[in-house]
C-alpha cells in the first residue's frame, strides 16, 4: 500500500495495513533522515489552492523593506473609500503580522468594499500537474479559506483583541461584514467540490474559549453543513483544522457532517484526551497532531506515546497521526522515527486491528 492510498483508504475509513504518518510539506526539509521516513511510508500532506483570488476594482502595491536582518513587508491596497493597510514580518515558518486591514472605525466601508470586489477562478491544473508529478508519496490537499466569522478574528482584517472590542462596540458592523463573507463562501464551495482534490479544509483554528459554544453553533458549524453538502454531492470529504480546546463545543462538532476531525492535539496539549475525542465523534475521522510537548522527550517515551494513542483509539480505522506545528529543530528526526517505531510497533503487536 503506497503511502497516499492508505492515507485515502483511512479518510474513508477503510481498514489499513498500519496507521498512515503525515507530515506537512512545509516541516521537513529534504535530507537522509527524510528519505528514510517517506521510504517508511510517512505520506506528505502538500496544501495547494485549487482557486485563485483576485480583486479587480482594487489596486494593491508592497513595499519590502529590512531593519538589521528582519523583513517587512508594507501592503498598500487603494479602495474608493480610503486605503487599506497591512504590515508583516517573515518570521521563516511563519508570518508575524503586525498591523491589519481595521485600524479606526472609518475603515469598515473600504474593507466591505475590499471583500465584495473578490472574483475566484479555478486553479486546477497547476493543482493536478503538481499532484501528478509528485506521486504516490504525498496527498494532495485543497482548502476552501476560513470561515467566515474566524476570516475576521485570524484572516487578517483585525487582530482577536480588536475582534472581541469589535463585537461588543460595533457588532452591527462586524456582522455586515461576516455577511459579505458568507456569500463569498458560497461562491467558492462549487469550485472546491469540483477540484481534482479527494478532500478540502474548511478553516479551523477556532478559539472556543473566545467564541463560545452559542456563537460556534451559530455562526461555524452552518458554513461547515453548507460546504458539506456540496461536497458530498461530488464525492468529496471535507474537515476542519480544530487544533486548540474542544471539549465546549465537541457536541456541536459531532452534530456537523464534517467527514474528519484534522489536527486534534490529544492532552496533555489540551483538553481532549484521543480517547475522549474517539467518545465525542464516533462517525468521525481523527487525523490527529502529535502533541507538540512530546517531541522533547527521550525517544523511548515518544514511541511509547504513539504506541498508546493507537491504544487509546481502539479499532485502526479513521485514525491518523501527523505533525501539524512546528519541531525542535534539533529533535524532528530523531523524535518522527519514534513515532514511527510506535505506529509500526503496534501494527505488529496488535494483528487483528489491522489489514491481514
Amino acid at each position: 500500500m503506497t503511502p497516499r492510498a492508505r492515507v485515502e483508504r483511512a479518510l474513508r475509513r477503510g481498514q489499513v495495513d498500519r496507521v498512515p504518518f503525515t507530515m506537512y510539506e512545509c516541516m521537513i526539509p529534504q535530507c537522509a533522515a527524510e528519505r528514510a521516513l517517506r521510504n517508511r511510508g510517512m505520506c506528505i500532506v502538500n496544501r495547494l489552492p485549487v482557486f485563485r483570488t483576485r480583486r479587480p476594482n482594487v489596486r494593491t502595491t508592497q513595499q519590502v523593506y529590512w531593519e538589521g536582518d528582519r523583513k517587512f513587508t508594507r501592503t498598500v491596497h487603494e479602495t474608493p473609500h480610503g486605503p487599506l493597510s497591512t504590515l508583516t514580518e517573515d518570521g521563516g515558518f511563519t508570518t508575524w503580522r503586525h498591523e491589519l486591514l481595521l485600524k479606526r472605525p472609518e475603515d469598515y466601508a473600504a474593507i466591505r468594499f475590499f471583500l465584495r470586489d473578490e472574483v475566484y477562478e479555478p486553479a486546477y491544473d497547476e493543482f493536478a500537474r503538481a499532484q501528478a508529478a509528485f506521486g504516490e508519496d504525498a496527498i494532495f490537499r485543497a482548502n476552501f479559506g476560513l470561515e467566515p466569522m474566524q476570516e475576521l478574528i485570524s484572516g487578517g482584517v483585525m487582530p482577536m483583541e480588536r475582534y472581541c472590542e469589535e463585537w461588543v462596540e460595533r457588532r452591527d458592523e462586524v456582522l455586515r461584514l461576516y455577511e459579505i463573507l458568507v456569500e463569498n463562501r458560497r461562491r467558492i464551495y462549487p469550485l472546491v467540490a469540483q477540484a481534482p482534490a479527494l478532500h478540502a479544509n474548511y478553516g479551523g483554528n477556532v478559539t472556543p474559549e473566545i467564541i463560545g459554544p452559542e456563537n460556534f453553533a451559530r455562526y461555524f458549524v452552518p458554513h461547515y453543513q453548507e460546504a458539506a453538502e456540496v461536497m458530498h454531492r461530488h464525492g468529496k470529504l471535507i474537515g476542519c483544522h480544530f487544533d486548540a480546546n474542544t471539549r465546549i463545543i465537541a457536541r456541536a462538532i459531532a452534530e456537523t457532517d464534517l467527514d474528519y476531525i484534522e489536527a486534534f492535539t490529544p492532552a496533555p496539549d489540551t483538553d481532549q484526551t484521543l480517547a475522549q475525542a474517539r467518545a465525542a465523534w464516533p462517525e468521525k475521522v481523527l487525523w490527529i497532531n502529535f502533541p507538540s510537548s512530546v517531541h522533547l522527550q527521550p525517544d523511548a517515551a515518544v514511541e511509547r506515546v504513539a504506541f498508546d494513542l493507537l491504544e487509546q483509539a481502539g479499532a485502526a480505522e479513521g485514525l491518523l497521526v501527523g505533525i501539524t506545528e512546528d519541531m525542535p529543530p534539533d529533535r524532528w528526526q530523531d523524535s518522527c522515527r519514534a513515532i514511527m517505531d510506535g505506529l509500526d510497533r503496534h501494527a505488529r503487536e496488535r494483528p487483528g486491528r489491522y489489514l491481514p
